[in-house]
């Protein structure tokens, strides 16, 4: 028997749209500065988006609201706040709550504030693990719409159906999901601390491997040593999602997949264009390279992974001779006219084992601390979703049809 079956055994879940519960506002305080309104601090999206519980020290941006908003959008303990919209789909919906009374704090238009009909805390905080479990995720992306912001109207997010275990079940639910937070948050910044300072090491290592005395190298040009390719620009409707190969444009994540490559993999870019011109990247699968980025030739002198450790300790250089008139543009010459040390390739590849490792450990999400930290991220929200997800008795089917009738009535008004 699972956690919540014991819990829930002999207990009766109801499942009800969440304006039976509570009241949902979103006329909220923009962030403009009027000298004839009052000063006030503004509860604003990040806020929302980036913490679970919410109190007087959150919020720091001050604006300024009339005498009607500051009673209209007041802060006050047990209030939940969600993100309505994002540009990212399944960030929608994510949810925080007021821990105390906040007089000098009102709430940013670009959040919601469901306070509850019945003033309970317990209710409130189980309410506000629900919004980021996949019990009331997985209705909002169902209703979410938009072309570059999604989004739900106030009548979808009243009709979300809420499940409402007994008191005593909501009381243990939020004990377990605050204790196991609680520690999920200790042992992730253990983790977060250990990688910052393996990737201060990384850094050290990498600069010291990397750097070599004049005469006791030779030094070329890396137009001397290899060709600068730039490669062919693809439109959208020919890349799909289905096609094998990455197509790279401006930007170190794919474009999209077209059906053929035109530059081997293990090779090196640097993108050309846009607000990443300058960004130093390596390939190790084959791929399309449009014309927003330069591709380095495979050559015999050099290992290209030994070359990719060292531009990225150049990319601070690329980016400053990047022209910013219009589109950000890195001239090729720039890329031709570096000098690049060359030695042994014996002695790259040592370097290369070496940086390998430490990359593995910094960055890899396969492996490393990066893997071990998504670990805890995605046990907590299996143990989160457990938890929150309740049989669908009668009761549920009966909801919805009070839902439709409430989002009918909404309709017609």
């Amino acid at each position: 028997m699972s956690t919540i079956e014991k819990l829930l055994e002999g207990a009766e879940v109801e499942w009800k749209p969440l304006c039976e519960i509570a009241l949902i506002s979103a006329a909220g305080v923009d962030k403009k500065i009027n000298n004839t309104e009052n000063p006030v601090t503004l509860l604003n999206y990040m806020d929302v988006y980036r913490n679970p519980y919410l109190n007087s020290k959150t919020p720091t941006m001050r604006v300024t609201a009339n005498d009607a908003k500051l009673e209209q959008c007041n802060v006050l303990k047990g209030d939940i706040f969600i993100t309505p919209s994002s540009e990212v789909k399944n960030e929608i919906g994510f949810s925080a709550m007021a821990v105390e009374d906040m007089p000098d704090v009102v709430y940013s238009y670009h959040i919601m504030r469901i306070r509850l009909n019945e003033y309970n805390l317990t209710q409130s905080m189980f309410i506000n693990y629900l919004f980021r479990s996949n019990t009331l995720q997985s209705q909002i992306n169902k209703q979410a719409k938009g072309l570059t912001r999604f989004g739900l109207t106030k009548t979808q997010w009243e009709s979300l159906l809420i499940p409402i275990p007994p008191l005593p079940v909501q009381t243990e639910i939020v004990r377990i999901l605050d204790t196991f937070t609680e520690l999920t948050a200790e042992l992730t910044a253990e983790l977060t601390a250990e990688l910052t300072a393996r990737k201060k090491q990384y850094q050290y290592y990498r600069e010291q491997l990397l750097s070599f005395e004049e005469g006791k190298v030779e030094w070329k040009t890396l137009g001397e040593v290899t060709k600068v390719l730039r490669g062919r620009r693809l439109t959208r409707e020919q890349l799909s999602a289905d096609m094998k190969f990455p197509v790279f444009h401006g930007g170190l994540e794919p474009l999209g997949y077209y059906g053929l490559s035109n530059r081997p993999a293990n090779s090196v870019m640097i993108i050309n264009v846009g607000a990443s011109a300058g960004t130093v990247g390596y390939s190790d699968v084959d791929f399309w390279s449009s014309d927003g980025c330069f591709c380095l030739e495979h050559s015999e002198l050099l290992n290209n992974k030994f070359l990719y450790y060292y531009l990225i300790g150049k990319q601070n250089f690329l980016q400053s001779r990047v022209r910013k008139a219009g589109i950000p543009t890195l001239d090729g010459l720039v890329v031709e006219k570096l000098q690049i040390p060359i030695p042994p390739l014996s002695e790259q590849e040592r370097i290369v084992a070496i940086l390998d490792k430490f990359d593995t450990l910094t960055t890899s999400i396969s492996e490393g601390l990066p893997k071990e930290i998504e670990l805890r991220k995605k046990q907590y929200e299996y143990y989160r979703d457990m938890l929150l997800t309740f049989p669908s008795l009668r009761a549920a089917g009966e909801a919805i049809q009070k839902s439709e009738a409430i989002r009918k009535n909404n309709t017609t008004r």
